[in-house]
């Protein structure tokens, strides 16, 4: 199992994301010796949600040496800002996380796994609607049961909604809604805010829906429990909180 600081660190915040030379020809994760990249820049779908940042057409998983890719349809773009590696089963091989838009049912959280020789890809159910996206919070262990979970916000700029899905099984489950929180305003080529462990159960750290607030949420017993620990005060307030007091 991977440790909970790990997940924080690797997947809360995505410190591992960079964009590689070459006027954004890439984006590119890695974990440990195992990498996951976006390549094939392209603004076929226009949404334009994160600023200049390009949507892309093809993922590739980096590892043992291979390079093992999947390319889109016309009708589908990654509309993210990077790729996420987590051992989301616990067999030792990262699967990449990601948001992928269709062209005329928006946004889903998608999830890609090496299974012989090739990626499969397992989406929870898109938004329906065109030019409706989904940023994401992080991934972990969110309640303790030994299962991992991926938070994000569902359409943050209009329904402001957490939603929390389980992975287990091969399958994306539906967990648990919180209302009135966000982490993205139109035009940010980030996600601020993440996950973080600060001895007791993980914490998503999120915006209040009014950017009044920093919040921080856990789940439990299939809900999700908020409260505020401080003044939103910009993007970095958010960063800041993902670190413990």
């Amino acid at each position: 199992m991977v440790a909970p600081r790990l997940l924080s660190a690797v997947m809360g915040v995505w410190l591992a994301l960079m964009l590689l030379p070459g006027a954004a020809q890439a984006s590119e994760t890695w974990l440990g010796s195992t990498g996951a990249r976006f390549e094939a820049p392209t603004h076929r779908y226009g949404h334009g949600i994160m600023g200049d940042l390009p949507e892309w057409g093809r993922l590739c998983l980096l590892h043992k040496g291979e390079r093992i890719c999947v390319t889109l349809p016309e009708t589908r773009v990654f509309e993210d800002v990077a790729p996420r590696l987590a051992d989301l089963d616990h067999d030792a091989v990262p699967e990449i996380v990601v948001v992928e838009s269709s062209v005329a049912r928006g946004a889903a959280l998608t999830v890609y796994r090496l299974q012989d020789g090739r990626l499969d890809r397992i989406a929870a159910p898109p938004i329906g609607r065109r030019n409706r996206w989904l940023a994401p919070v992080g991934i972990a262990d969110l309640d303790g049961d030994g299962a991992v979970e991926i938070a994000y916000i569902d359409r943050p700029h209009l329904a402001k909604r957490l939603r929390v899905w389980r992975f287990a099984g091969g399958a994306l489950t539906h967990v648990a809604d919180r209302e009135e929180l966000t982490n993205h305003r139109i035009g940010w080529e980030v996600i601020p805010g993440g996950i973080r462990h600060c001895g007791g159960a993980p914490e998503m750290v999120t915006a209040s829906a009014d950017w009044s607030a920093v919040t921080v949420s856990t789940l439990r017993d299939g809900r999700i429990k908020t409260r505020e620990v401080g003044p939103y005060t910009g993007p970095g307030s958010l960063n800041s909180a993902v670190n413990c007091p």
